[in-house]
């Protein structure tokens, strides 16, 4: 299974296979909204191993995370430091670049995967 194209990225808006989407979650073969409501996230202090579990349960070797147009979204060390725990690489970058680093991943065929944040 690949990992989708991220076709589209602009501010509060994402387009994922057809699907359009604010915040999502993307892995080989699926993508879906990313609510931080499931798991109480919030800009501060932000991505918890919660919002990524999924993720890394896919199969993913390498995880990409996009912080927002502004970098708002913090991602605190205990995160990263579960997400190497579970031997998965992880890129932090602000989101157009994290996109752009995500598709170029994918198109080698990387197992590759992320949470992306459209908005702050």
């Amino acid at each position: 299974m690949t990992s989708p194209e991220i076709s589209k990225i602009a501010w509060g808006s994402m387009k994922v296979a057809g699907q359009a989407y604010k915040d999502c979650k993307v892995w080989p073969g699926g993508s879906r909204t990313w609510d931080w409501r499931e798991t109480g996230t919030d800009h501060h202090p932000g991505v918890q191993p919660a919002d990524v579990d999924e993720v890394l349960k896919k199969g993913v070797k390498t995880l990409v995370i996009g912080r927002g147009m502004s970098e708002a979204l913090q991602v605190p060390t205990s995160t990263l430091d579960y997400i190497r725990s579970q031997g998965i690489d992880v890129l932090v970058f602000q989101t157009e670049k994290a996109v752009q680093e995500y598709n170029s991943l994918a198109a080698q065929g990387a197992k590759v995967g992320g949470v992306f944040h459209s908005t702050c």
